[in-house]
């Protein structure tokens, strides 16, 4: 919504207190997640269709490339985060580690930093095939010359594997896009330390 210039109402759910438990915050989001979308009538689950979502009412700029290989090479990169990298690793999958399966903290931190390194690897091999012109056109971002779904769902995740002290070396493609990235007041406004209710 940043990279949009979108109004918007932040409303914050703290995780780390469990209010995605509350009995209010269930009836808009069923499973307990974040986040959650609420357009007049109309409440999103899942990051990327609230993506596509907004991509398509507020078309500019977007966030998926005119062109068809292009687009489906920019949710490829965002599946992969998305669906692929993010979901070993949040909260709730951390916490069942920990708490069913009595694994401590450095049983956790060695799962959350496998599944980076596993996911990070393939995605540093297909950005790497972009910048050598594979899919034509790659520059300071995961493709072309702005901003896609890609980027945005890429950033929070370097975010949250510097969190967890993942070694980033290996991936000099997701460090400079990452770098880039936060040059952009939109991306910095949604990092958590931005966030005026993160604590």
């Amino acid at each position: 919504m940043n990279l949009k210039g979108i109004v918007y109402e932040p409303r914050f759910v703290h995780l780390a207190r469990g209010e995605q438990h509350e009995a209010a915050y269930r009836a808009l989001n069923p499973q307990g997640l974040v986040p959650t979308l609420v357009d007049g009538n109309r409440v999103l689950t899942q990051s990327l269709a609230m993506l596509e979502y907004l991509d398509e009412v507020f078309p500019t700029p977007p966030l998926l490339p005119p062109e068809p290989g292009l687009r489906a090479r920019a949710r490829a990169i965002a599946g992969l985060v998305a669906c692929d990298i993010h979901p070993l690793n949040n909260l709730r999958v951390l916490r069942f580690l920990e708490q069913e399966l009595g694994q401590g903290p450095e049983a956790r931190g060695r799962w959350y930093r496998h599944w980076i390194q596993e996911g990070f690897d393939a995605l540093e091999t297909m950005l790497g095939e972009t910048m050598l012109g594979a899919d034509a056109g790659a520059g300071a971002y995961c493709l072309g010359q702005g901003p896609t779904i890609a980027d945005v769902c890429l950033i929070p995740q370097v975010y949250n594997a510097r969190r967890f002290s993942c070694d980033l070396g290996d991936f000099p493609h997701i460090q400079a896009i990452e770098a880039h990235c936060l040059t952009i007041p939109a991306f910095r406004q949604a990092a958590p330390e931005a966030q005026a209710d993160a604590e």
